[in-house]
Parts: structure tokens; sequence; C-alpha cells
């Protein structure tokens, strides 16, 4: 990615090659980028996918094939979905029997995908240890299943308050997306859209705004966020790199007194921890099903009283389209764009969640984005800092594969890996941002119970 010296913010390139769009977009096995991502745990299901009376799922993840699935113990698996066998699908498989049988021939495999049984083969034959399918490590957080698909050992996943805080103050859902997952990941690390994107032209009340993002009131006022973002457009950006990836802050100056301060952050590779509201935030992985699909996996994590579950789910599904989670508005239907709306009520015409409009925003770019006919702005440098982080991790995972790249911390890095701190509020203007959000920060945990045994003197 070579600089432009011309460019409004300090060196960054007008465009990138198709070469170097596939470089950082293609995911599928042995390609640059996924074998990156390949080195870092990946959210593969709900938890809740898996409570029906057969606890057995084909999933797609980074252009493979699985079946995730729990067994009569209740242990989780992942393995290859095509049988090992002649090439049968496992997805049908039989829970049984300590394992998932296939129903072809019969042969029955653990969830470390070692053969316990070949049962059409001579009665004394052995065949069955030379057999292994292709199994993957899988570990439950938080309503969410993660799997490792990289080789040799996996990195600590990270205490982030999503991680530790108790089940009831947590929910998980998800959502398919029809594009490729970078676009997706980048609206997320964009802070100047809101204003345009999430533009509603009237204020709703905040005391409604439960489960809503961009609906209630920034902490430490009674101001609608919605004013805050329609009447301030040009936020001030600051990007900083951090040992999870970046905290992204970005201010607006209200009057003399007040400043607007919203902190944002990546963590690397794919995950994005955003506030929500004064009292709950989201933390939030776009991940590759393949090239040109992806899904968002998402936590909400309070930090005052538990998570209404039914009531934040409800909201969901009134959108979401069980059992695949593909949006009800979708480029079929228009994103069920209203023209009237867009004149009177919202900037997209496209109802008040504001999913859909991001949804809209990044499928509307095609299934692939083609990089190599925008301009980036001075407002996109979130973006640059991250092309620039994807490109030198990949680069490196190329060169060794087991080179440092961000976020591989071991058990004990993990575990101080507190946050990351996301906050949306006004301070007074004659405190910094960072002296802003460190202190709504504090006071917020400090009214907390779980996070407040986190704190330190």
């Amino acid at each position: 990615m070579k600089a432009d010296p011309e460019h409004p913010y300090g060196g960054l390139p007008m465009a990138i090659t198709a070469e170097q769009n596939d470089f950082m977009t293609r995911v599928g096995p042995g390609t640059p980028a996924g074998t990156l991502l390949r080195r870092y745990w990946q959210p593969v299901a709900l938890s809740e996918e898996l409570e029906e009376k057969r606890p057995l799922k084909a999933v797609r993840l980074l252009g493979q094939d699985m079946v995730l699935f729990r067994d009569e113990s209740g242990q989780l698996g992942l393995v290859d979905r095509d049988c090992p066998h002649r090439g049968a699908d496992l997805a049908f498989g039989r829970l049984e029997d300590g394992g998932l049988r296939c129903p072809f021939h019969g042969w029955l495999f653990n969830i470390k995908g070692e053969c316990l049984e070949t049962p059409a083969e001579p009665e004394n034959s052995r065949f069955r240890h030379s057999i292994q399918q292709g199994a993957y490590p899988v570990v439950e957080r938080s309503g969410i299943i993660f799997a490792y698909m990289g080789e040799g050992e996996p990195p600590a996943l990270p205490e982030f308050d999503c991680f530790v805080a108790p089940d009831s103050h947590t929910f998980a859902f998800k959502g398919r997306w029809e594009c490729n997952w970078l676009q997706a990941l980048e609206v997320g690390i964009d802070p100047a859209h809101a204003s345009y994107l999430h533009r509603f032209f009237e204020d709703a009340d905040t005391s409604e705004s439960y489960g809503k993002q961009f609906r209630g009131a920034s902490a430490d006022t009674e101001t609608p966020i919605t004013k805050v973002l329609r009447e301030y457009a040009r936020p001030n950006i600051d990007a900083k790199l951090t040992d999870y990836g970046m905290r992204i802050i970005s201010t607006r100056k209200l009057d003399e007194k007040q400043t607007h301060v919203r902190v944002t952050n990546m963590v690397f590779p794919e995950a994005i921890v955003i506030p929500m509201s004064a009292h709950m935030t989201i933390s939030q992985w776009h991940v590759p099903i393949d090239d040109t699909s992806c899904h968002w996996y998402a936590i909400f994590t309070s930090f005052t009283e538990p998570v209404d579950k039914k009531k934040m789910r409800d909201q969901r599904l009134q959108l979401i389209e069980l059992p695949h989670y593909t949006s009800r508005r979708n480029k079929q239907n228009d994103y069920g764009f209203n023209v009237d709306e867009q004149l009177k009520e919202t900037y997209t015409g496209m109802g008040h969640d504001i999913n859909v409009h991001d949804q809209w925003a990044v499928e509307s770019q095609g299934p692939i984005q083609n990089r190599t006919r925008e301009h980036l702005a001075a407002s996109d440098k979130c973006i640059f800092a991250y092309r620039r982080m994807l490109v030198k991790a990949i680069e490196s995972t190329l060169a060794d594969p087991k080179a440092p790249v961000p976020m591989m911390p071991d058990a004990e890095q993990a575990r101080e890996m507190i946050g990351p701190i996301s906050i949306d509020g006004v301070g007074a203007s004659t405190l910094t941002p960072e002296q802003y959000w460190e202190q709504a920060d504090r006071k917020r945990r400090e009214a907390c119970d779980w996070a407040a045994k986190r704190l330190t003197a």
C-alpha cells in the first residue's frame, strides 16, 4: 500500500490494487488472510443453537464445512462435515454411543475426531485406529461457542468484561450478512458514519431505549445521543494502538463547557467493543462464513441490572429470522426502504434499527468490496490504521506461522486484559478525553458488583 503525499490525511493510499484486496479479504484454506484468522478463536455458533432435542448443527466457517455437536455427556465437538470413509454428510449423523455416527456405514467418531467403531469391518479389525477425522478445539463463553482452526496451541481467550460478567448480565445473539467479513468489520470502526447513516430527525423518549443502540442518552447527560450525532456531525477522531488492537476516541465539542466523548475498540483481528448505552456494552465479532458472507456475533454486557434476555431476544427476532439468523429486511425487499420515512424520520428510510442501516451499507458495496475504486478520506484514519495492522500480521504469518502478531496472549497476559473500556458520555471540556473516559469507566465499575472486583487501587 503505497502512500500518497497529496492525501488529506498524511499519506493514506488513495486506492489499493485488486491483488491487495484479495490478500486481505479471501479466507479459504491456504489463503493469506485465512491462514492468519485461523490463528485465533472464532465464534462458530450460539449456545442456543444446540439446545434442541438433537444438539447438532452444520456450520460453515472460513470456507470450511463442519459439524458442531454435543455428545451424550454434554461435551462439545467440532469435526469436518464429510465422513472420511466415503464422504457422506455427517450433519445427518446419529448422536449415540459416545460420539457422532455416520448413517452410511456406522462409523463412529468422538469429539476429538477419533474413530471409535467401524462396525461393517471384520470383528477383530484394527482398521479404525488408522482413521482420524478433522477435529477442532471448541470452548463456550457467555452464550457463544468458539472454535480454533489453526495449527499448534491456541492463544488464551482474554478475560474481557463480556467473558467474566455473570451469565445473568450477558446476552448473546447473531445475524447473517451477505458480504465479505472485512467490509462488515470496517463499518464498526468508522466513527464518522453514525452522524449520517444512523441519523434520526426526531429524538425519541430515551426512557424507552432499552436494548436499542443510539436511542438513549449519553452518560452524564440527559441529551439524546441522536441529537448529538445529528447536530455535531464532524467528530474529531483519534486512533491509539493498544495491546489488544486499537482504541478509537471520537469527540464532539458541544459548547465551551461540554464535550461528547465516545470510546470504541477494535480487538484484533475482527472484533469490536462499543458502548450500547451508559450501562451496557456490545462485544461483536465479524466472522467469515466464506469469502462472500459473514456472521456478526454479539455479547451484550450489563454493568447494572441483569439483562432482560427475553426482551432483548424478542426485539431482535422482529428483524432476524430463524433458523439461519437472516435479516427480514434485505436486498430482495430493498431493506424496507420507505421514501416518506427518508424525508421525515431517518436518513436512510430503512427503519429504526441501526443493524439494518449497517447491513445495507456493507451489502451495497458488493459481495467483496472493490477497494480499487475507493478514495479514503481523513475521517477514514481508523480504516487505514486497521488495514495496515492486518496486512502486517498476514505478511508476518506467511513468513513464519508462529510469528508474533497482535492479540496472542498467554494465560497470564489474558488475565490482565480488562475491558476494553467503551464509553459514550458527555464530560467537562476542562478534562481531556482520556481523563473523562477513565473517570467514567471507574465510576461505572465501582457501582457494579462483578466489575468492582476487578478494579485495582
